[in-house]
């Protein structure tokens, strides 16, 4: 290099330093939360107890045939696959960005060998000239002045964040969606076996019924509500088969593979953690807490990185090409003293006229960015939505478990002093008959509201960000 480039190179980095603390890319803010500051229906004290984004999936999911599930889907489900490789693209992009805020070199050699005609040249005679050089530089290289380069890289690692952020999402979604798929299979489990034991229970009594009718001692009446029963019974017995089969197969689907049967569930959980409460916090801390919302956000500063790289596109660009090496006639004398050669070709380039594109590219990133923003404040609203419909509902529940086993309680109690009366003869059998649906119906819906409080638990715990905690090697990851 000459003293030309070797003045030129802290020059220009000057430059770079002095007019890149003018960015045009515009300083990014947090927007203030558009929702209140704290959840009307969380209990007093909650937010200063261990917060639900600081439990792992493990600590909370405590049944051990739940927690081997979780396990395969982690490793298993194609979904999470998918989202772990689009982490892998949005690395490698921010890789490529990333190298363009510095100089590509290359090393070249080349020879040449060209005949000129007697009467093109110069002496008369027929030649061959020959040409060899070997040069190392570097091309195009744009000086990053006014932050273009830089914002295009604040872009793709904002990107790059939110894909991460993206899989964290996915995965505590696959969490829940496990939970709640093994919860459902649990209670259909429980409702065909409620199903099976009432058949079971009526068909004996339908049995006795005919042939107390065969020696006159019932009528035809009693046996034909006794049928009721037991057809009624049959119906529910292949329904909740059929039903059981299914979320089988959905929970297959979910851990994308056969549902071991050592991980059968063999009915509702007494509970699925160990706390008494699942503390809900404040709404400010699900913005650290929430995947979506930490998506939503990096997905917003990618956005307002966009304004900066479309602002500098309508200032000069400067690209600088350079190379040195040597050059010879002779193969033999390409490394010789006196062979070196240089070359220095600095590029401006100034947009005069564009029809005004570039300015509607500048109004087309402020939109963008306007359109996140909005993006951004509905999934903050959404999930304080999410957070306090659980919350709610969870307010409720435990009195809403302790009224339906009162009731089936009595229902049960009920069942029996009909049969009572009946056998003794003070009622007909339509009172027994009423008793049994009385009874099944509060027992299944005691079953319907056991598995609410459960899937309850699993909807606060994702709505509130859960635990972030690797379950097994991703493929891909």
């Amino acid at each position: 290099m000459n003293r030309f480039t070797f003045l030129a190179t802290p020059i220009a980095l000057g430059l770079a330093t002095m007019l890149g603390a003018c960015s045009p890319m515009p300083a990014h803010q947090t927007p203030a939360l558009p929702v209140p500051v704290a959840y009307a229906e969380a209990p007093t004290g909650s937010a200063s107890s261990t917060l639900a984004a600081q439990l792992g999936w493990r600590a909370f999911f405590a049944d051990a045939r739940l927690a081997g599930l979780i396990e395969i889907a982690l490793n298993q489900n194609r979904d999470l696959r998918v989202a772990v490789l689009n982490i892998e693209r949005a690395r490698a992009q921010y890789r490529i960005q990333q190298a363009e805020g510095l100089p590509t070199l290359n090393a070249a050699g080349s020879g040449s060998a060209s005949r000129s005609p007697a009467d093109l040249s110069a002496t008369g005679q027929a030649g061959v000239g020959h040409q060899y050089s070997a040069t190392l530089g570097f091309s195009s290289y744009e000086l990053d002045l006014f932050g273009r380069v830089r914002s295009l890289n604040e872009q793709a690692l904002q990107s790059y964040l939110a894909t991460e952020e993206a899989r964290r999402s996915t995965h505590l979604s696959l969490i829940a969606e496990v939970a709640g798929a093994y919860l459902t299979l649990a209670a259909d489990q429980e409702r065909l076996q409620l199903a099976q034991d009432t058949l079971a229970s009526q068909g004996q009594t339908y049995e006795m019924t005919k042939r107390s009718a065969e020696l006159g001692s019932s009528s035809a009446l009693t046996v034909r509500q006794v049928q009721t029963s037991v057809d009624s019974a049959r119906v529910d017995v292949a329904r909740y088969t059929s039903q059981v089969a299914q979320d089988r197969h959905a929970l297959a689907l979910l851990i994308g593979a056969p549902v071991p049967p050592e991980l059968m569930p063999t009915g509702l959980p007494a509970r699925l953690n160990p706390l008494a409460e699942l503390p809900a916090g404040l709404p400010s801390d699900l913005l650290q807490q929430r995947p979506d919302l930490l998506q939503a956000e990096h997905q917003l500063r990618a956005a307002n990185a966009n304004i900066g790289a479309a602002r500098a596109a309508l200032y000069p660009r400067i690209s600088l090409t350079a190379s040195a090496g040597t050059a010879s006639s002779e193969l033999s004398g390409l490394f010789q003293g006196g062979s070196g050669s240089w070359s220095f070709a600095p590029q401006v380039s100034l947009p005069l006229f564009d029809g005004g594109a570039g300015r509607a590219n500048v109004r087309i990133s402020r939109i963008d960015r306007e359109i996140r923003l909005a993006q951004y404040d509905k999934a903050i609203q959404t999930a304080f939505r999410e957070v306090s419909d659980a919350l709610a509902q969870r307010g409720t529940l435990g009195q809403q478990l302790e009224a339906q086993q009162s009731l089936a309680d009595a229902s049960a109690e009920s069942y029996r002093l009909s049969q009572a009366r009946f056998q003794r003869g003070v009622d007909s059998y339509l009172q027994v008959l009423d008793g049994q649906r009385s009874l099944y119906g509060a027992q299944q819906n005691l079953i319907s509201v056991r598995l609410t409080r459960l899937s309850n638990l699993v909807t606060l715990y994702k709505a509130l960000g859960g635990g972030w905690e690797e379950g097994g090697r991703v493929a891909g990851g």
